[in-house]
């Protein structure tokens, strides 16, 4: 699937704010298009942020529901504006990526926090090239060595996000990663070797806390598979998990879902090894590789 969305949180509020005006109009679908003389589904699309508003369509709406010269319509406009930008992942449009992956790099760049958990593998906001690459590597027949530049290409893209954002504080990461993520081998034993040297540096720093979950603990719930629970600041954005699987990602926008998997994630690093014992484990892993 391309890499094609722009920004999301802006399609995101324009959704919530329309379907908002129209529930409170008592109005279907069906009547606010056929006034209008729009299709359904394009309204439907509106109302679910999918693809990119036009500000006509949204301009429409505006005087439909009789918000004209408003606070509320300003938002729309500006959102819709915002919505137009090209986001920085459209230069990876010809990658093959992952279902949804479009998505989760445009939360990724907007969130306020990113809580994760990866199994078995490290965290890609933590991982470095020559690891991703070894990755990648293992399924040669699923990418050429041209498609397996621009994906490590894209991934260290991704790390900006750590570092700075335009108009944003760096995104803070909370990681949490199954043990058995520093024991899966993955390239050689001196790509890991610098892999857990390079995990310990970044997880110092002021936005990253990284935590092991350790093979001593119990299961717990959510644990068997990746997911990522995106945070946002502004009380109008509606957090939401992403759950990654081999064959894409699922969203999980449903408020009472969301809040169960912060619950979960909470619970993960309750349970996961502090960021001072989780350092030290990776360590004591990294020495068993000179062993």
């Amino acid at each position: 699937m391309a890499i094609t969305q722009g920004p999301i949180v802006p399609r995101r509020r324009i959704a919530d704010t329309l379907k908002n005006l129209r529930d409170e109009s008592g109005r279907t679908l069906d009547e606010v298009a056929e006034a209008l003389l729009i299709s359904t589904s394009k309204l439907s699309r509106l109302e679910n942020a999918q693809g990119s508003p036009q500000a006509r369509d949204v301009r429409d709406l505006i005087r439909f529901y009789g918000i004209e010269n408003t606070q509320l319509a300003d938002r729309l406009m500006r959102w819709v504006k915002a919505s137009g930008r090209q986001g920085w992942w459209t230069d990876y449009s010809q990658t093959t990526a992952t279902p949804g992956l479009d998505a989760h790099l445009a939360y990724e760049t907007e969130a306020t926090v990113a809580r994760i958990y990866t199994i078995p593998l490290l965290p890609v906001l933590l991982q470095t090239p020559e690891y991703a690459r070894a990755q990648y590597s293992t399924h040669e027949s699923w990418w050429s060595p041209e498609e397996v530049d621009r994906l490590v290409e894209l991934r260290e893209r991704r790390k900006d996000a750590l570092a700075e954002r335009e108009g944003m504080d760096p995104l803070k990461l909370v990681a949490v990663t199954h043990e058995s993520a520093l024991r899966q081998f993955v390239g050689s034993r001196d790509i890991m070797h610098a892999q857990l040297d390079h995990l310990v540096e970044r997880s110092t720093a002021p936005n990253v806390e990284l935590r092991v979950f350790p093979f001593s603990q119990p299961p717990l719930f959510s644990m068997s598979c990746m997911y990522a629970y995106f945070e946002f600041e502004d009380e109008l954005d509606r957090d939401i998990v992403h759950i990654e699987t081999h064959a894409g990602f699922r969203h999980i926008e449903t408020a009472e879902t969301v809040a169960y998997y912060r619950g979960y994630h909470d619970a993960l690093v309750a349970a996961s090894l502090e960021p001072d014992e989780s350092r030290a484990l990776i360590r004591e892993v990294q020495a068993g590789l000179s062993a």
